[in-house]
């Protein structure tokens, strides 16, 4: 077997593989002698057709099946002969067989890019001191009062206005006929103003008075929400039941008792903070990530493998069906695609990989390795995310034995990333004084 390599790239090869002659000769006799044992040819009896009626036969099918197993056979060899460090699968290239010469493929592989030693000591950080203002926690206790709020008829009888709530009855007719997508509904509120349905549509409500009938017309927006009913005239019969206001219950410790387990507004407001004060720290630490990774990734040079970008964007499309899932949608209910999310969020995957790429070089370079409190530690960080047992966790892993090393390696990519910042010099600011943004980051020596 002879191999040979093309560099597409410093990350893509092509890889020349022949296979002689006489090891195809063999692979065709045993596959001949095979296929004679099962063949049912009319004319002949089981295992007595000839050879040469069974090529005419059967030859592309036979050809085809011993191309792709001396591939199976001969790739993993020659990958390993090579030393490559392969990422994804090889895409392959199987020519048609000729039992009188020798058989060469062509593998298209790619392999993890090769990156020069980072130099990632004495980055230049900005840590922004954020700090929980009375009027966060105002605006906390208002949104946890609306969802306690009640909803009261009005009072007397005046005209629908901005912010009331309306509960009405509807049909939307297309071309003077019931159109699916707008089906009679009854009672169903809403509040004026909001656009549940359209701007528009609210904006006809208003004025209207308790048993009055309205008809009037909306034009849906081509990219409106609802696919179906984009681009749309609709003609909507309205009849308005009922006009509801919000009633919001006081602020108080009666307040706070209907909320859960709590027994004064004051523990309310505490745990408020203590949730404002934690989101903090967390985007403290993901501006000082972005900082870090903006310069490091301005000073470290290297190609991506399709492969790798490919993956990460799987995951962030998985993840977008996921959540759309959870609200019972799917991507296409809003006008979406695997591809159109791909598309967006290719920048960002690429800089991931980046990323990982990074972090993976600065492990192997700084030689870090998980100590078994370390690791401990890991599994009891996961164990209170999902609000399980540290024996859960480890449980799982213990069934799971191919998810340990990425677990272990994400650890020891935390691992590396305190080791960056604990090389940065870090500057303390307050919220406004320096703007931190990705290029000034990506400047810093």
């Amino acid at each position: 077997m002879k191999v040979s390599v093309e560099d597409v790239s410093t990350v893509k090869k092509v890889l020349a593989v022949e296979i002689p002659q006489d090891q195809i000769a063999r692979a065709l006799d045993d596959a001949y002698r095979t296929l004679k044992k099962k063949a049912r040819v009319r004319g002949f009896r089981p295992g007595k057709a000839p050879r040469s009626v069974l090529e005419r036969l059967y030859r592309k099918d036979v050809h085809s099946d011993v191309a792709t197993r001396l591939m199976q056979e001969s790739l993993p060899g020659a990958l390993q002969d090579l030393k490559l460090d392969i990422v994804g699968s090889p895409d392959v290239d199987l020519p048609e067989l000729d039992a009188s010469a020798p058989y060469t493929f062509k593998a298209t592989v790619e392999i993890r890019p090769e990156i020069e030693p980072i130099d990632f000591k004495g980055l230049k950080l900005k840590k922004t001191l954020y700090k929980v203002s009375d009027e966060e926690i105002d605006v906390q206790i208002q949104m946890l009062q609306k969802n306690l709020a009640r909803r009261e008829p009005i009072s007397g009888v005046r005209p629908l206005k901005k912010e009331d709530y309306a509960l009405v009855d509807y049909e939307g007719f297309k071309d003077g006929k019931p159109f699916a997508e707008t089906q009679k509904t009854e009672n169903f509120m809403l509040k004026v103003g909001q656009g549940l349905i359209t701007d528009s549509f609210d904006e006809q409500l208003v004025g209207m008075t308790p048993g009055e009938s309205r008809e009037f017309t909306v034009s849906f927006a081509q990219d409106y929400k609802n696919p179906k009913l984009a681009g749309h005239e609709i003609v909507f019969r309205v009849t308005l039941n009922e006009i509801l206001q919000e009633v919001l219950p006081p602020v108080d410790d009666e307040f706070a008792k209907k909320l859960g387990n709590y027994e004064s507004l004051e523990e309310v407001k505490k745990e408020i903070r203590d949730n404002l004060e934690q989101g903090y720290v967390k985007r403290t630490e993901q501006e000082l990530n972005e900082q870090a990774f903006a310069a490091l990734i301005e000073k470290t040079s290297f190609e991506l493998p399709e492969a790798l970008v490919n993956y990460e964007l799987d995951g962030i499309v998985s993840d977008t069906e996921r959540s759309f899932a959870r609200q019972n949608l799917k991507m296409q209910d809003v006008g979406l695609s695997r591809e159109s999310i791909a598309e967006k969020y290719r920048d960002v995957a690429e800089k991931q990989v980046r990323r990982h790429l990074i972090l993976g070089k600065i492990i192997d370079q700084e030689k870090l390795e998980l100590t078994d409190q370390e690791l401990e530690d890991g599994y009891a960080e996961m164990a209170e995310a999902f609000h399980q047992p540290v024996e859960e966790i480890k449980k799982y892993y213990r069934s799971n034995p191919d998810k340990v090393a990425p677990f272990k390696h994400a650890l020891l990519e935390k691992k590396a990333v305190r080791l960056i910042f604990d090389s940065s010099t870090i500057e303390d600011v307050a919220p406004g004084d320096a703007a931190v943004t990705e290029k000034d980051s990506a400047a810093a020596p």
